[in-house]
Formats: structure tokens, C-alpha cells, sequence
């Protein structure tokens, strides 16, 4: 397979526990983090349940190709992408069940980001906060969108990128898998080109680290992802730590040989 992957979660420096989940899946070449909220374990159930069953329907998808679909077939959309938008509805309702059985579990939700490469094609999809980026020759672009009241904010100028990078309701989402009963996935796809690399994180790392900084310690290490990863970590515990940190690296090659 031409790409090559690392991933690391870590709890920072303020948290009791890691809410945060990830799956890193060479076999699917499907790569997702999530960051859970909610009291308790709460927040760690909803997160690992969220990446549990969108893995789990995407594997299931691509073994049976007779398997039933619940939520039906989006013809303007590739059969990866349909398979990824029917996993996380999935997820939600899973999700959204547990919390309306469990009391104590009332009000848990995850946020979700991800990536499935087909060949040359790149399908990237998100729920909340959580990011995609890609890294290469010409920089780095966020290639999802931040399903939050502060960019929301920031899309209509009513505040500045600073003031949206220490404003108290930075934390505040608009979206979440357990949010509702029916839940609204941002997705799309983009092609690869030789040497990119994807970078799929929780805010525990981009709501500390500028993209600038992000751009400039991967390139630092760009020939090996592991270091890269623990450096990033690393950036985010100098910023203050305050919130689980979870990436994904994720770089493709045209040459499998790479």
C-alpha cells in the first residue's frame, strides 16, 4: 500500500483521563480520531464507540457487498463516500441510544474526523471540531471545517482570528455525533499527490498550535512520522496542555516501493 502511518494520543497535562480515540487502519486505509465530552467516561465511551462502528460498517461494507445499507445510497456520491456517510450516521444513532438508556450518560457526544484513500483519492469527512490538513511542498490547508460558535463567529467577522484562537467559548461545538438523532457530515474528496501528507488531529493539538507551527515541526521531521508526531505532542504541552492530544499522520507515495 502507498502510504506510510503513525499515530499518537496522549493525555496532556490538565486532564484525569483520555477521552480521545483514534483508529489507524492500514488494511482499509482508513485513519479517524474523535474527541469525546460528556461527565465521567462519559466522553471516552462516546469516542470509542464512535470510531468502533465506523470502522467496523466500512469493514463489513467492503467484505459484503450485498450487505444492507440503512440509510439508502446518495447517487452524487462514490460508493466510499456513501459507505463513509452511512458509518457515521451509524455511530450517531449508537450513540444518541446509549444516552438515552443510560442516565448517566445523558448529554455524551464525540466529534469525528477522518480519512479513507482509494488509490489516488482521498475521502475526508467530519463531524465537530476535530481536523484534516494537508501537508506538502506548497504548506499546509486545513481541509475540514470547524464545526464550532467561534468560527461561526469568524465566518461572519464578527471576531478576529486571535480573538477566536482565547475566546472562552472556543470549546463550544455546533455539531456532534450524539448531538441529535440526525446528524450533518461534512464530505468530500480530493486527489493525492506524490509525498502528501495527511495530518488528522483533535483541538487538543490545533486549538493550541498555530498552523504555521504545525507546518514548520513536521517539516522538521518530515522523513519520519513518528518523530513528527511526538513533537507535535510535544508543541501542544508547551502551549499548556490543557486538553487530550490525538494525531494521525498519514503519508501517501506514488511509488509503493517508497
Amino acid at each position: 500500500m502507498p502510504v506510510k502511518s503513525f499515530a499518537i494520543s496522549d493525555i496532556g497535562l490538565r486532564r484525569s483521563h483520555n477521552e480521545d480515540s483514534y483508529i489507524l487502519c492500514d488494511d482499509l486505509q482508513m485513519y479517524l480520531v474523535a474527541d469525546g465530552m460528556g461527565g465521567h467516561v462519559a466522553g471516552e465511551i462516546a469516542s470509542q464507540t464512535a470510531t468502533r462502528m465506523i470502522e467496523e460498517f466500512v469493514r463489513s461494507a467492503e467484505r459484503d457487498r450485498d450487505m444492507t445499507w440503512p440509510y439508502g445510497v446518495n447517487e452524487s456520491l462514490s460508493e466510499t463516500e456513501n459507505a463513509l456517510l452511512s458509518a457515521v450516521k451509524v455511530a450517531n444513532q449508537i450513540i444518541c441510544r446509549m444516552a438515552n438508556e443510560k442516565p448517566e450518560m445523558t448529554g455524551m457526544g464525540t466529534t469525528i474526523a477522518g480519512v479513507k484513500i482509494n488509490e489516488n483519492q482521498a475521502s475526508i469527512f467530519n463531524v465537530g471540531d476535530s481536523r484534516v490538513y494537508r501537508v506538502n511542498a506548497a504548506g499546509i490547508t486545513q481541509l475540514t471545517t470547524d464545526h464550532s460558535w467561534v468560527n461561526e463567529q469568524l465566518q461572519r467577522r464578527m471576531i478576529t482570528e486571535e480573538e477566536a484562537r482565547t475566546h472562552r467559548w472556543k470549546n463550544v461545538i455546533t455539531r456532534a455525533l450524539g448531538n441529535k438523532n440526525s446528524i450533518e457530515v461534512d464530505l468530500q474528496t480530493i486527489t493525492l499527490e506524490d509525498g502528501d501528507t495527511l495530518l488528522i488531529c483533535t483541538d487538543g493539538l490545533s486549538g493550541l498550535v498555530s498552523d504555521q507551527v504545525i507546518l514548520e515541526t513536521f517539516c522538521a521531521q518530515r522523513e519520519n512520522l513518528q518523530q513528527a508526531g511526538k513533537e507535535l505532542v510535544a508543541q501542544a504541552k508547551a502551549a499548556g496542555g490543557h486538553d487530550n492530544i490525538t494525531i494521525i499522520l498519514v503519508q501517501y507515495f506514488t511509488d509503493k516501493g517508497s
